[in-house]
């Protein structure tokens, strides 16, 4: 029983009585945050789209810290209207936030603790290529919370630390200056294998893009739909990944075609996606 009316008697010395809380001030408060920050959503943007180009993006990321700030004033005006802001108080509302704000923030936390792991454990670095779930680029940039990839659409895309938990991750060159890369064919099967392995031998050989001081394998495979080759080979500069893949594909569909070769779709070998 004593228990029950210590706990009402923290609760009414936490909390204002209703008669003395002035709500029509809370009100206002609540309004006049509302419209400052309604009013800053359309007036920013508009005279972002107005004016120079190089305010643009400043005025643009202005409008959701200005929000944040807006909110943060109304809150820190709110509470001594409603609270008793004593130390005692103040301890045990800060306790409740805590709880609150960790909850709210774990993912960031984890993240942070992830990319200290990431120190050690080196996934990825800054100028790998790397591929975490269906995102492929170059590691642009290692924050504390996240990375950015550049891929090869040009596209930057911001990858949390937090994958690292819980994505299988694959680093096409782990550090070296270069890497290989895979260029797929599926063909009839009725053809000179041998003939047509050395001509696409030849067409990676011969490529603009081709890294001399690395090998060049021509895969093999029989399957029940057909024959597969890869051309398995290292442009000189892992950005042009992209020019020398479309080059081996381009050339090589020319030399299959030359040499009689049929080539199948991939759905039909049953390898899309």
């Amino acid at each position: 029983m004593s228990d029950s009316i210590g706990a009402s008697d923290s609760g009414e010395q936490l909390l204002r009585s209703f008669q003395n809380i002035d709500l029509v001030s809370v009100i206002l408060i609540l309004l006049g945050t509302w419209l400052a920050i309604a009013l800053v959503r359309r007036t920013l943007p508009w005279l972002a789209e107005r004016g120079p180009k190089r305010t643009r993006l400043l005025l643009l990321g202005t409008v959701p810290l200005f929000r944040l700030l807006a909110l943060a004033v109304a809150i820190l005006w709110i509470t001594p209207l409603i609270f008793n802001v004593t130390l005692q108080n103040f301890l045990v509302i800060a306790g409740a936030a805590s709880v609150a704000v960790g909850f709210a923030f774990k993912d960031y936390i984890s993240s942070l603790i992830a990319g200290v792991v990431a120190l050690f454990e080196k996934p990825w670095r800054a100028g790998d290529w790397v591929k975490i779930g269906d995102d492929y680029g170059e590691v642009r940039s290692v924050g504390l919370r996240a990375i950015q990839l550049q891929t090869l659409h040009d596209d930057t895309i911001t990858v949390p630390h937090l994958k690292l938990w819980d994505s299988h991750i694959s680093n096409a060159n782990a550090g070296a200056r270069t890497l290989m890369c895979v260029t797929d064919f599926y063909l009839d099967p009725r053809h000179d294998s041998y003939q047509l392995r050395a001509a696409l031998r030849d067409v990676a050989l011969t490529s603009a893009w081709l890294d001399y001081d690395r090998p060049v394998i021509v895969f093999v495979e029989q399957t029940e739909w057909g024959t597969h080759y890869e051309i398995r080979a290292y442009p000189f500069d892992m950005r042009d990944q992209g020019s020398f893949r479309s080059d081996l594909t381009v050339r090589g569909k020319e030399a299959i075609h030359a040499r009689g070769g049929v080539e199948i779709a991939a759905t039909a070998a049953g390898v899309a996606g």
